[in-house]
């Protein structure tokens, strides 16, 4: 197929997995459309993926290294990729600028602090577990996602960051709207782009007022005692990458792996004896239903040769974490069933190299405490409704369920 043959992404993301299947079919890496007419690459294997992250020719810097960035006002349906790479933060730095502001989160995510927040993860899931046994103690329908999955590290993040309990609902509604990929009207990406300032502003004025023992503040003292190492729109940007990436993820990590659990109850059973480890369970969650099912954008510094296609220099690239988590070419011809007994722990869903997710640990952490709790807390817990009755989030890039209704079964 021609670069003119585009294939355009279903951008509510309704069913990933057959649409990475047939991009697969179509060669190694594709040209794809994405929202609005962006034209992109869409690696469709493990190799392929794995060695475009890997390749220092391929950029995340759009105002260095995408051809078409200049050409983003002329196109107002693409206004809704900006806050995805139009923000000055580590997901679109390169080089230099990458180390710099990696440097300044790093240390919020070591292990060593990971492990002084079990504690309080622990408890915030025994709580939000004594919610759910109340509201759903006559049978009803609780939502999982709304109870558990969603408020335990948006708990952690926002405690991480010092984010203040009256401004984190606008918080999470922000990052679900960055998410949303179902709206690429002007109207939605400029309204994305005003919350941004908004949201993240006010917390940053609230801390600047209040400072505490957390991140936001520490990142405020090193802009204000050294500019050169974080500037005004770097430290908006951060806050957004690392509270967004910091729960959202997470989010659907725990939903995810509940689903597919309640609809294995053989490995389920296999899980609760023991004879399957959770974090097998999180392994095999993370590779056939990965948090993020492809992350826009990188860049082609200079011509790249994958088998017979060339991605010219300017080009922008997908990083497809799903397509390459469901790779026959790397997992088998079952490739597509999840197996928590299959032990594979080498999916690139929290990313690679320089790149790689910097909150992995806390994520699997939280998930890690999360499950074995709700299911030794709820044995008999089963889904409400049908499993494909399930709603995906509107979203290419997301790869999670809207709600899940489960009955207790206490």
């Amino acid at each position: 197929m021609t670069v003119t043959d585009r294939i355009a992404l279903d951008p509510f993301g309704s069913d990933i997995p057959a649409e990475s299947a047939r991009l697969r079919a179509l060669g190694p890496v594709v040209p794809v459309e994405l929202p609005g007419g962006i034209p992109a690459w869409a690696p469709t294997g493990y190799d392929v993926l794995k060695e475009l992250i890997l390749d220092p020719q391929v950029s995340k810097d759009p105002r260095k290294h995408w051809r078409l960035w200049p050409e983003i006002s002329e196109h107002p349906s693409w206004g809704w990729i900006l806050g995805w790479v139009g923000v000055i933060n580590m997901l679109s730095a390169y080089g230099p600028d990458h180390t710099r502001l990696r440097k300044l989160v790093a240390p919020s995510f070591t292990h060593r602090r990971t492990e002084a927040m079990l504690p309080r993860v622990t408890a915030i899931t025994g709580e939000l577990l004594d919610a759910m046994a109340k509201a759903g103690a006559d049978g009803s329908v609780v939502d999982l996602r709304a109870a558990l999955a969603h408020p335990l590290p948006m708990r952690m993040i926002c405690e991480l960051f010092g984010v203040p309990d009256e401004m984190r609902d606008d918080t999470a509604a922000l990052i679900a709207a960055i998410m949303d990929t179902s709206d690429p009207s002007p109207e939605h990406a400029a309204s994305v782009q005003e919350r941004i300032g908004t949201v993240l502003g006010g917390l940053i004025a609230y801390k600047v007022e209040h400072p505490g023992d957390d991140m936001t503040t520490e990142l405020i003292r090193v802009r204000d005692e050294d500019g050169d190492r974080l500037g005004d729109e770097e430290l908006l940007h951060t806050l957004l990458l690392v509270i967004g990436a910091g729960f959202e993820t997470t989010v659907n990590l725990i939903g995810n792996a509940v689903v597919a659990l309640l609809t294995r109850p053989v490995q389920l059973a296999a899980v609760r004896s023991g004879t399957i480890g959770w974090d097998a369970v999180i392994d095999e969650t993370l590779r056939v239903h990965p948090s993020i099912a492809s992350l826009p954008l990188r860049f082609a510094v200079s011509d790249l040769k994958v088998g017979d296609v060339t991605i010219a220099a300017g080009d922008a690239i997908i990083t497809t974490y799903a397509a390459a988590g469901l790779d026959p070419a790397r997992y088998g011809p079952d490739a597509a069933v999840f197996d928590a007994a299959r032990g594979a722990d080498d999916h690139l869903s929290f990313g690679i190299g320089v790149h790689r997710c910097i909150g992995a640990p806390l994520a699997r952490a939280e998930a890690l405490a999360a499950l074995p709790a709700l299911f030794d807390r709820f044995p008999g817990l089963r889904l409400a409704v049908g499993a494909q009755e399930l709603r995906q989030v509107p979203s290419f890039i997301a790869f999670g369920w809207q709600e899940v209704p489960v009955r207790l079964g206490v």
